[in-house]
């Protein structure tokens, strides 16, 4: 298997949908208005494709400075356990330097692999939760 890894290249909606559905991660699957505001609004999408097959996704919002936001990690379950996520990360560690930490929201079955992957668990953080 041969991954190739992308940096803000092109993705519809659809295609993201598909990921998104395939991976098992919860995520508006069937709004394809709403992922593409998702897609246009990112700062940093990092991509991972099996020729054309878009197979992983890692999704952020970042200033490069201080703060990025890792709104989506997501691998295809057929893919999973090969390095990719860890691998997305890496690439978006990459893209917004030293200066700036990564945070995401982990689903509570997720808890125990970003440890794995190199992030800390953080006990001081709140959100407000989305209405819809």
């Amino acid at each position: 298997m041969v991954i190739s890894y992308k940096v803000n290249a092109k993705i519809e909606p659809h295609q993201m949908a598909e990921l998104f559905i395939s991976s098992g991660i919860k995520r508006p699957s069937d709004d394809l208005n709403r992922l593409k505001k998702m897609i246009d609004n990112a700062t940093l999408i990092i991509s991972a494709w099996d020729g054309e097959k878009l197979v992983g996704i890692a999704r952020a919002v970042s200033d490069f400075a201080y703060s990025t936001y890792l709104s989506d990690l997501a691998v295809d379950k057929e893919y999973q356990r090969h390095g990719i996520g860890h691998e997305l990360v890496n690439e978006i560690q990459k893209q917004v330097g030293e200066e700036s930490n990564i945070v995401l929201l982990a689903a509570s079955e997720s808890m125990e692999y970003y440890p794995k992957i190199g992030f800390e668990k953080c006990s001081h953080a709140f959100y407000i939760p989305r209405r819809k």
